[in-house]
Formats: structure tokens, sequence, C-alpha cells
């Protein structure tokens, strides 16, 4: 089998990723940069630090200031950007008893998670299928995309719900040569990971699962994008990579 040079090289492609101020979305958006692309980061505030990273790289950053948690008009919002990569990464979590959970911490987080993760996905289609281009959408999906979780029922249905959206897409996109596949990270050092790393028991019990036997960094994130994203994986779509030290194999 020939392998192609540089077949993780994406100059002259644009990413556009959601969140993109720290954690997953910052770290995808830098890689994406080291590999050639240049990249429209997404998010509610401004993301100084992901520019600077990026231009350091002599990629060119464009920061959309956008709040998720209310209705967008998404088709405005892309047109002209001319997207070929799209990261759906942002998001948020809300913790707390079932039979307590308000229906604001219900609704806060499908917007976010997964009303405004398909309306953006399907914005951005409609520019790639205009473009002619091979487009790659990849959903940060979750270990709460085959599990229930404790606590965080909003969450667990948003990122349920984000996987069967995947693979809807992909079936409906495929013949546009736009994939649409997921990754699902374990537990990853993040703001929404915090005060799970702060509980010294409940983190004890996270480790004692994990075989690698470490909590992720943002960064193991990001072969998984740069595959996912790559011209030779046209034939992976409707697809969900766990990156999560080995949770779901025990």
């Amino acid at each position: 089998m020939d392998v192609e040079p540089g077949m993780f090289n994406f100059a002259g492609k644009t990413a556009l990723v959601t969140g993109a101020r720290t954690g997953l979305g910052r770290a995808a958006a830098e890689a994406l940069a080291a590999s050639g692309c240049n990249i429209v980061g997404l998010g509610s505030s401004s993301m100084s630090e992901t520019r600077r990273r990026v231009e350091s790289f002599d990629r060119n950053f464009t920061e959309l200031i956008c709040d998720l948690s209310k209705e967008q008009d998404f088709d405005t919002l892309v047109e002209g950007l001319n997207v070929d990569i799209l990261v759906n990464n942002a998001g948020q979590i809300r913790r707390q008893e079932l039979l307590e959970f308000s229906d604001k911490d219900w609704d806060d987080v499908l917007q976010i998670n997964l009303k405004s993760a398909f309306k953006l996905s399907q914005s951005v289609a409609k520019t790639m299928i205009k473009q002619g281009c091979e487009g790659r959408i990849i959903n940060i999906a979750s270990l709460l995309s085959f599990q229930g979780g404790i606590r965080v029922v909003s969450y667990t249905a948003a990122k349920h719900g984000l996987l069967g959206v995947t693979r809807a897409m992909a079936n409906e996109l495929a013949p546009h040569g736009i994939t649409v596949n997921a990754i699902a990270p374990g537990y990853i050092e993040t703001d929404n990971t915090y005060d799970l790393r702060q509980d010294p028991q409940r983190s004890s019990e996270i480790l004692s699962r994990i075989p690698v036997g470490r909590w992720g960094k943002p960064e193991d994130i990001c072969s998984a994008v740069l595959f996912l994203s790559a011209p030779s994986s046209s034939f992976v779509t409707g697809s969900c990579i766990s990156v999560d030290g080995g949770w779901m194999a025990r």
C-alpha cells in the first residue's frame, strides 16, 4: 500500500472550531493550525490565547463571538467563510439530582450541546455543498453518548442525541462527499471535569476504572481530530472514536 506524503497536510483549508477558547476546542484548533489549517474560532468571549497559538504557525485566525445558548442565524454567520472542516466542540454540563433537575438546566444544556451543534452543522453543510468541497464535520460526543451517568441527565440526553444526529447527518450528506463523525473523549482535564478532579473520592473512583491510570489531556484528542479531518478518511463516516484511556473497554 502506498501512503500519501503529507496525508495530514491541510494547507489552504479552513476549520471552524466551536468552544475554541479553552480545553478540547483550543487543542483541536492548535493541532489543525499546526497541520496547515486556517482557523475560525467560535466562542462566547475573546479567544486571545487560541489566536496566539494559531498565529504561531503562521495561520490565519478569525474570531467569531457568538452565544450558542441563544437562537442564532447560522446561515448568515457562516456566509462567506468557506469552511472545509467543522468541529462542534462547544458545550456545558449541569449537575443536579434527577428528582430536582430544573427545566432551565435541561433547556440550557440541550440548546448548546445539541440544537446549536445541529443547526450550525446544517448551515455549514449548505456552504460545503455550494463550494463543492469534500467537507468534514466532527462532533465532540462523550462517554455519556453510551452511558447514563449520575446527576447529569440533560448532558446525557444531549450527548446521546448528538451521536444520533451524527449518524443521521452522515447518511444524508455522504452523497455530497461530506463525512460526519464523532469523537467521544473520556475523562479529560477540562473545566467540565474540574469539580470531579477536586473530589478525592470521585477522582479515585474514576481513575481506578481507566486502564491507562490517568486523566486525559486535551491534546489526547488531536490525533483523532486530524484523522477524521483528513482527505484520506473519506470512507469513514457515521462513526465514533472513543479517546478514553480504555474506559469503555473495562
